[in-house]
């Protein structure tokens, strides 16, 4: 039986025994205000690591969704980060606006490690 795209999104709550050990490395870290003001831009920082970046094993993009309170159909998404390995750092900083609150979800892409999300509920005033 296939599973669900969603159960092989790993966490640091939940992750195969194989897989806790990497969590570390791979659950990107959120940088945002936890309250904003509405409609006012401000900076989220995600980082992933520390990583290593080579060809044969390395973080290749960061994706960034929003789960907007009141809003029918979740998530927004709001960027994608990809990374060359060998020349870049898994990290980067993206300037966003919203206009409700919500949950800030990231999710990194190991080559070798699948993929990991974190989240952050940010409030909006």
């Amino acid at each position: 039986m296939a599973k669900k795209f969603g159960d092989l999104i790993y966490t640091q709550e939940e992750a195969p025994e194989q897989a806790i050990s990497k969590a570390e490395t791979h659950t990107p870290k959120i940088e945002a205000p936890d309250t904003v003001k509405a409609g006012e831009p401000f900076t989220v920082k995600v980082a992933v690591g520390p990583h290593e970046m080579k060809a044969h094993h390395s973080i290749r993009y960061v994706e960034l969704w929003f789960a907007e309170e009141g809003r029918p159909f979740n998530p927004v998404k709001i960027a994608t980060i990809v990374w060359e390995p060998e020349y870049t750092v898994a990290e980067a900083s993206v300037t966003v606006t919203l206009k409700k609150s919500g949950v800030l979800y990231a999710i990194s892409y190991c080559n070798l490690h699948g993929l990991w999300e974190a989240r952050k509920e940010i409030k909006v005033e």
